[in-house]
């Protein structure tokens, strides 16, 4: 059993690493062919956070393990709004200046209530999997639509973060070696976790859904966290919320619409009756502190995520072992 454990922690590791090395690696390559910064931020470096959560879900759902995809989706999120946000606001509260980030907040919002409409038949078909997918480039699209309305009107503070955190341009060969390294690590280490996950969820007797909600949300959530912790030390408010945002569309749209495109499942009734409203509660309450009067998260909201993030997890080991999971 510590085997399995041991095995399943360094896969997670194994899986941040290579997605890190791929996206960075991608990132330089984009910069060195003179694509624009703001483009590589809200595609590679954006989509490139929700990575292992994509490579996880996909190989579950693969695998005829849909409850892990999708436990693993909403948990990720879930994860992000009360436990990332949570500790980043004790660290130093936050403000949310940025227009483009408050113009995203109630479209993240819709997204993620259109998604529990999608949910509520326990069932992802191939076309919800086309429509989620449609909805992730939809958001694209309009980021870099209403990115380069606020470059007209001049830099907006989210986008100064972002683009100062983006890798500068480097050896075209050398960015292509880290992509390959990252495309060899990430299948490896995606079996690692989903194999072991699935271990460790039968000798313990959880779910694979509490599995996906739990261990594979908050693991592959790590790259989320390490930069939103960074960007809070560094007082880069709009780059920490920034993070949050648009990890948590593309969870909701490409990390569940990209394997139900691959393997239409039934699902859990748990995923939309309690995992889905826990996430579109925990939603709008992020949406209601950073577009409060001071459109700040003080140290107050952030134990006030934090303690919503641990009632959650005992609610759903509560539920297992009576069994209502």
């Amino acid at each position: 059993m510590f085997l399995t454990i041991a095995l399943l922690i360094t896969g997670l590791i194994l899986l941040v690493y290579g997605s890190d090395r791929l996206v960075y690696g991608a990132a330089v390559f984009a910069r060195s062919l003179k694509i624009p910064p703001y483009i590589v931020g809200l595609t590679i470096m954006g989509i490139g956070t929700s990575l292992p959560e994509l490579m996880v879900s996909i190989t579950a759902a693969q695998d005829g393990l849909p409850n892990i995809a999708v436990g693993n989706a909403i948990g990720s999120n879930i994860t992000n709004l009360l436990l990332i946000t949570g500790a980043a606001s004790l660290i130093r509260p936050i403000t949310v200046k940025s227009d483009i980030l408050r113009r995203e907040l109630p479209l993240m919002l819709l997204i993620t209530a259109f998604v529990g409409y999608i949910l509520a038949d326990s069932y992802l078909s191939r076309l919800d999997g086309i429509v989620l997918l449609l909805t992730a480039l939809f958001f694209i699209a309009l980021m870099i639509k209403m990115t380069t309305v606020s470059q007209d009107d001049g830099l907006d503070s989210y986008m100064q973060e972002r683009d100062a955190e983006l890798p500068v341009e480097g050896n075209k060969g050398i960015a292509l070696l880290w992509v390959v390294l990252g495309l060899i690590i990430l299948p490896i280490s995606t079996r690692m976790v989903i194999d072991n996950a699935a271990v460790v969820a039968r000798i313990y007797g959880i779910s694979e859904l509490i599995i996906g909600l739990t261990i594979l949300a908050v693991g592959t959530s790590l790259p989320e966290l390490a930069t939103s912790i960074a960007a809070a030390i560094k007082g880069e408010n709009d780059m920490a919320m920034g993070n949050i945002i648009g990890s948590n569309v593309f969870n909701i749209t490409l990390v569940l619409g990209i394997p139900s495109i691959l393997s239409p499942s039934v699902i859990s009734p748990q995923a939309f009756s309690r995992d889905f409203w826990v996430m579109m509660a925990a939603s709008v309450l992020f949406t209601i502190f950073c577009l409060g009067r001071k459109h700040r998260l003080n140290r107050l909201n952030g134990i006030l995520l934090l303690g919503c993030f641990i009632a959650y997890f005992v609610v759903l080991f509560v539920s297992n072992y009576y069994g209502t999971d």
